[in-house]
């Protein structure tokens, strides 16, 4: 997927999308629920995400595969096999313009993946050169949180959080009307390109350090990005992807974007984050129900049938 997405980008550094897309969406967070479920940037950092395990300790079934097809996907938009389909819609931080990002990611447990070979990821997130990604992946093992570690050879997720009870008391408020997590990653050392990654813990009004690594970003793409993600097969029985019949009742949502720059926390705009794409077609992520949604400029989207 490198080639394709540093193409994208480098049309995106010159021609920036302000455009917004009209389609109403019921129930869509206003502007005043975003704010209430948005927690400060500068909150306190001293707890320690203890729910996250570490996968080379405790794998589970099949995680290598989605691994392979999350790793090969980044390399050709193909994705790991030539029967998936891999697509992604969302904003693209550029270069130059953060040394921060964060974002208030919506998930839901109710979304199960029945085929092997599928996954959704979404909403992912990355800074540009950060360290990590941090991504919510729904596969058919179950649904989970990754930071992704994009300074190892070879890299993977480096801590792994399961989407439980546990961690939805602790990580997720819902009121937007369904439970969503709120992330930052900020780099702490530029001469070590060193980044941490932090999830909002609810209960102690705090920020909790999921993953810290340092070292040269790998992904070769300048670009940062916090977006929604397939890798997707048809379903012959319905003659769309699996996942367009298993998440629909889904709402993938992603707001409150905001990206820091010389110490100052801001929300993404059209001038730093663009989209990727202004009017993307569902047919193209093999769901024709698909809506996606620029519900701000350019700091909230929703993906939703």
């Amino acid at each position: 997927m490198n080639a394709p997405r540093a193409r994208l980008a480098a049309a995106l550094l010159t021609t920036c999308v302000a455009a917004a897309l009209t389609v109403a969406v019921p129930a869509a967070p206003t502007a005043a629920g975003t704010a209430a479920r948005t927690p400060a940037p500068d909150a306190p950092h001293r707890g320690t995400v203890t729910l996250a395990r570490d996968p080379g300790r405790s794998p589970a079934p099949g995680r290598e595969r989605a691994v392979r097809a999350f790793a090969e996907g980044r390399r050709a938009r193909a994705g790991a096999a030539a029967d998936l389909t891999h697509n992604w819609w969302g904003v693209f931080p550029q270069p130059g313009t953060h040394d921060g990002i964060m974002a208030t990611h919506s998930v839901d447990p109710a979304y199960r993946v029945t085929d092997s070979e599928n996954f959704t990821y979404a909403p992912t997130t990355k800074a540009q050169k950060s360290c990590m990604e941090v991504v919510t992946a729904y596969w058919d093992t179950g649904t989970e949180l990754w930071a992704w570690d994009w300074c190892s050879s070879p890299g993977g997720p480096a801590k792994v959080l399961p989407v439980d009870a546990e961690f939805l008391s602790t990580y997720t408020t819902d009121a937007t009307g369904r439970p969503a997590y709120s992330v930052q990653m900020v780099q702490d050392d530029a001469s070590a390109n060193r980044w941490s990654a932090y999830l909002f813990n609810h209960r102690t009004a705090g920020w909790d350090l999921l993953f810290r690594q340092s070292g040269k970003d790998l992904s070769e793409l300048e670009h940062g990005w916090d977006m929604f993600e397939i890798y997707a097969s048809v379903n012959p029985s319905t003659g769309v992807g699996y996942y367009c019949t298993e998440a629909r009742s889904t709402v993938f949502d992603s707001g409150a974007v905001q990206l820091r720059s010389k110490g100052t926390w801001k929300p993404a705009r059209p001038a730093d984050s663009p989209w990727t794409e202004d009017r993307p077609d569902g047919r193209d992520f093999l769901c024709p129900p698909l809506r996606f949604v620029q519900a701000g400029a350019n700091d909230h989207w929703t993906v939703r049938q």
